[in-house]
């Protein structure tokens, strides 16, 4: 498994896309990590327990702060390398794949919202101490992967009070509800009906976190409910405003949704790609214990034509999303590198692949899923099938056909699909 990444040396603008050799470091990394996870992934997701152990080998990978601003060293990695770290593991463990990826996209969250100098604030924090993220901005209604972790509605509203202020009602997250060290939200002020983004730390006070049980899929990425029974805050606390019309949100804000749909796309496809590889695996293996007993040292028998027909069908789709896949995420990195310079067009451009991917990548890693399980009849393949339902299997394929549609027809975006 690969991903066709770009790497430019002398990137180190706001993207975070660094110089040549510590991208090829944290692809290494990435991949050692995920030859451990898959080492005892059918275990583990049997178990269903929390993802204690395999946050502590994430925490040793250094994959946690890899993509904030580069450090003294310039050691940081940009967009599309971690794009590609976290398909890797989603193809061992789609759970810690999907974990890592929203971490990634929320630990920016500061930049989308708030400003420069208040994400140079947080991030110099975040890398210092290996910060976990996690949360729920909004960005990907009402088109959202994994929405649904079975815990019941989501709100949360927010009351001033002095300089800060406070806290109330619940929210569902996908990922690292008990684990995380920050966790970002948005929230509705009491007074003005403004939609805010906000950031806690979850061990306040108040906070009361809830770890969902019996999900069908992604069993380990640690999803759950957060409870906010008045919560004090202070202003700090509030990142900025989450903008909700596009004609007066900072085209870099919007970005924002993308990221975050770009990554998990980035899981599914990736756990589609392991789910593949291990059918293979299974079949080669068969193929090789048949020889041994009806032909030892004879040459392995040819494979039906009919197997044949459903990998390389299978094969192809993966290839189709894959390519359309690394393209939007080519266009990802360089809006990123803009910046607050990002306009409009560029904008436009870069949700249109970002839609284009979904819509080619979700039902590709679903025929996948499901046809696998006709290629294999060992235990632990079914996962991939849970997972991607899961992940996927509730994200209206409506969409991002509506979002191509309107751009080649108008040349925009309307308001309905401004959000990519």
């Amino acid at each position: 498994m690969s991903s066709a990444i770009e790497r430019r040396p002398g990137d180190t603008a706001e993207s975070g896309e660094t110089m040549g050799g510590a991208d090829d470091f944290w692809l290494r990394v990435g991949r050692e990590l995920a030859d451990d996870l898959a080492v005892d992934a059918v275990e583990r997701d049997r178990a269903g327990k929390p993802p204690y152990d395999e946050m502590v080998r994430v925490r040793e990978s250094g994959l946690l702060a890899a993509l904030a601003p580069p450090d003294a060293r310039g050691f940081g990695m940009g967009w599309r390398t971690a794009c590609a770290v976290v398909r890797r593991i989603a193809a061992a463990d789609g759970s810690m794949g999907e974990l890592l990826g929203r971490h990634y996209v929320l630990s920016w969250s500061a930049r989308f919202f708030a400003g420069p100098e208040r994400a140079a604030e947080w991030e110099a924090d975040a890398r210092k101490e290996q910060w976990l993220w996690a949360g729920d901005t909004g960005t990907t209604r009402p088109h959202a992967f994994a929405r649904d972790t079975g815990t019941g509605p989501s709100l949360i509203r927010a009351a001033r009070r002095g300089g800060g202020g406070v806290l109330r009602g619940s929210r569902t997250v996908a990922s690292a509800v008990t684990l995380a060290d920050r966790l970002v939200l948005n929230a509705t002020a009491d007074d003005t009906g403004e939609p805010l983004v906000v950031c806690v730390a979850p061990g306040d006070a108040g906070i009361l976190r809830e770890a969902a049980h019996d999900r069908l899929g992604q069993r380990l990425t640690d999803a759950g409910t957060v409870h906010f029974d008045e919560v004090a805050t202070d202003a700090e606390a509030v990142l900025g405003p989450f903008w909700t019309d596009e004609d007066v949100a900072p085209p870099f804000t919007m970005l924002a949704s993308a990221a975050l749909r770009l990554m998990l796309t980035h899981v599914a496809l990736g756990i589609a790609e392991g789910a593949l590889a291990e059918a293979g695996d299974l079949s080669r293996a068969e193929a090789r214990r048949l020889r041994a007993v009806e032909d030892p040292g004879g040459p392995l028998a040819a494979t039906d034509g009919d197997v044949l027909l459903a990998f390389g069908s299978l094969a192809l789709d993966l290839h189709s999303a894959s390519a359309v896949v690394d393209r939007a995420t080519t266009a990802l990195a360089d809006s990123l590198r803009e910046g607050r310079k990002l306009d409009e067009e560029r904008r436009t451009g870069t949700a249109v692949l970002v839609a284009a991917a979904e819509a080619v990548t979700v039902p590709a890693a679903l025929r996948t899923g499901e046809g696998v399980l006709g290629l294999g009849e060992a235990e632990g393949l079914d996962r991939f099938w849970r997972d991607l339902r899961t992940l996927v299997g509730r994200v209206p394929a409506g969409h991002a056909l509506r979002v191509l549609g309107e751009y080649y027809l108008s040349g925009d975006l309307g308001p309905a699909t401004a959000g990519g």
